[in-house]
């Protein structure tokens, strides 16, 4: 079974609007065990909408289509469907209904734009939105199922879980035609892909097909093993046992296999331990304490942060020596250590963690050049700091991969 999706929208095909929702759907499409063949963006155009639906129509078995199904002039899709399918809107009473209903709740009577996302092509089945005004629609053209969506992202997600999903597993069920999908993902820092790809080449193709990926998203790897098929529980037995493969080759570096970012897991295991953490920060400005504060429930072991820029407060606020700092310099391990030493008196912490860099783009000298960090930690036996130097000029991409360090460092001491 062949997927398309067609994303709608002047915003999207300019690239005002990122199409996220694509590959979101993608994603739950492949999950169910159907390919995606193809995905096209057009904008508010009437006829090449037309144009694009009923190709879809000759050459797909699914197609799910977002956008363009609000009240405003610019929404055009359900004319554009109906067009395709050579049939005229007529207003839909089970949409209405649900529409009168919705605004019922909040003493408002359907105006004459609203009503308009209740007139259907004729022969469609309306998709009722469980979180939203506007009504998707399911209709069959040529050898086609279009699935009609809003893209607004959060209604979109409902409503395909609700209808899309929902009906293509009934359908599978009905026809005993059904397909497992299972996957597991291995997040790495610490190893450049260049030299993941080649401690695992050799696995492709030798993993009881299972299919391995991987994906890029700076500065964590992740590897991914997923397979389809209609055994569950081999399915599970193999992804299982090609996640052992990996984990042979590339397991110090491997810190999640639940899809956890690195804050997430350090904030388990500091609950884990009724452990607290403070943070004394200068080069990252306060990138590391905002990822904790971004996971729910980080207030069990987060104390507090505190951006030391310049020199002078790293002394004042911190209580780094004057002799440190002139003799060493702001960027140097034994400044870091005082930093780290001195968050972890001031907020009474398990643990404190420092970082002190040059981001760059200037800055850099020949001992110490742009990507240069070092990174402290204090904890209840001992406190220590970490020299690293990094390849990279550009300024954000250093503070992500010193904020990664920090957080990698702080786990592998709250892991021995």
């Amino acid at each position: 079974m062949i997927a398309e999706i067609i994303s709608t929208g002047d915003e999207v095909l300019t690239g005002t609007v990122v199409d996220a929702n694509a590959a979101w759907i993608a994603g739950r499409l492949y999950e169910t065990g159907i390919a995606v063949g193809r995905h096209v963006c057009v904008g508010d155009d009437m006829e090449r909408l037309t144009d694009v639906l009923a190709e879809t129509g000759q050459r797909a078995d699914i197609a799910v289509v977002t956008g363009g199904l609000g009240p405003t002039v610019d929404d055009i899709t359900a004319s554009a469907a109906a067009r395709a399918a050579g049939v005229e809107l007529e207003r839909n009473n089970e949409a209405m209904a649900y529409m009168e209903a919705f605004f019922k709740r909040f003493d408002r009577p359907v105006s004459d734009s609203d009503a308009k996302q209740a007139l259907l092509p004729q022969g469609a089945t309306p998709l009722l939105n469980s979180v939203g005004t506007a009504p998707g629609f399911t209709l069959k053209m040529g050898g086609c199922r279009f699935f009609f969506l809003p893209g607004v992202p959060f209604e979109m997600r409902q409503m395909m879980a609700d209808h899309v999903i929902a009906s293509l597993e009934a359908d599978a069920a009905r026809k005993g035609t059904g397909s497992f999908y299972r996957e597991k993902r291995l997040s790495l820092f610490g190893l450049p892909e260049a030299h993941v790809n080649e401690r695992l080449a050799d696995l492709t193709g030798s993993l009881d097909g299972v299919k391995l990926g991987m994906l890029a998203e700076f500065p964590v790897i992740h590897v991914k093993l997923a397979a389809s098929g209609t055994d569950c529980s081999a399915l599970e037995a193999a992804v299982s046992a090609a996640a052992d493969r990996v984990r042979e080759r590339v397991g110090d570096y491997v810190f999640s296999e639940t899809g956890q970012r690195m804050e997430e897991v350090v904030g388990d295991l500091l609950s884990r331990q009724s452990a607290t953490l403070a943070l004394a920060e200068s080069c990252t400005g306060g990138m590391i304490a905002s990822r904790i504060t971004n996971v729910a429930g980080s207030s069990r072991y987060f104390l507090c942060s505190v951006v030391t820029y310049s020199n002078d407060a790293k002394m004042r606020m911190l209580g780094v020596s004057a002799h440190t700092l002139e003799t060493c310099g702001a960027v140097c391990e034994q400044t870091a250590r005082e930093m780290a030493e001195g968050a972890s008196r001031m907020a009474n912490a398990d643990y404190a963690v420092s970082v002190t860099g040059i981001a760059g783009p200037g800055g850099g000298t020949a001992e110490k050049p742009v990507g240069t960090v070092c990174i402290g930690l204090c904890g209840p036996e001992q406190s220590f700091a970490r020299k690293y130097k990094f390849p990279f000029e550009n300024r954000m991409a250093n503070k992500r991969i010193f904020a990664e360090t920090a957080f990698n460092l702080l786990r592998k001491t709250l892991n021995t």
